[in-house]
């Protein structure tokens, strides 16, 4: 199993079914981006026999987008509304990750979602196991999902 194309899956069925916004996946890089300016970051951890961080990446304008679509509500500030919904975004789509991973992800808990925001911030991935990013690009502007995970065998 490809690890970009389970994030692309889960990420455009969580946008198309629950944010009601079409987005559209891009090559995946290379490397994870460590540094984020007047952006929020939405985290789950996994554990189980698939153990790693999901972490979707938002510019605060396409954050503010987004969550104006998943809550059918006019945003105007990063608030806890915006976190709320960028962190439950990462939850859905580590849930969707979660079940292609294994007999329906049975055997991989995932931790309670967690936001960061701020002016500029910086996160850090472990060099174990296999990562990658992905960026999509939405009519506000484009984002990064980023999935760092070790299997065990």
């Amino acid at each position: 199993m490809k690890l970009p194309q389970t994030i692309i899956a889960a990420t455009e069925e969580i946008f198309s079914t629950m944010v009601d916004m079409e987005i559209e996946s891009m090559p995946a890089l290379d490397e994870h981006v460590t540094t984020f300016r007047e952006s929020v970051s939405g985290m789950v951890g996994l554990a189980g026999s698939c153990r790693g961080l999901l972490a979707i990446h938002v510019p605060n304008p396409v954050a503010k987008a987004v969550t104006g679509n998943f809550l059918g509500l006019e945003v105007e500030e990063i608030d806890e509304d915006v976190k709320d919904a960028i962190g439950e975004l990462a939850n859905m789509v580590a849930g969707g990750i979660k079940a292609a991973l294994s007999d329906g992800g049975k055997d991989i808990k995932m931790s309670i979602p967690s936001t960061v925001s701020g002016e500029e911030y910086s996160m850090e991935y472990s060099n174990d196991g296999e990562g990658v990013t992905v960026p999509f690009n939405c009519s506000a502007g484009r984002f990064l999902i980023s999935l760092q995970l070790q299997r065990d065998l």
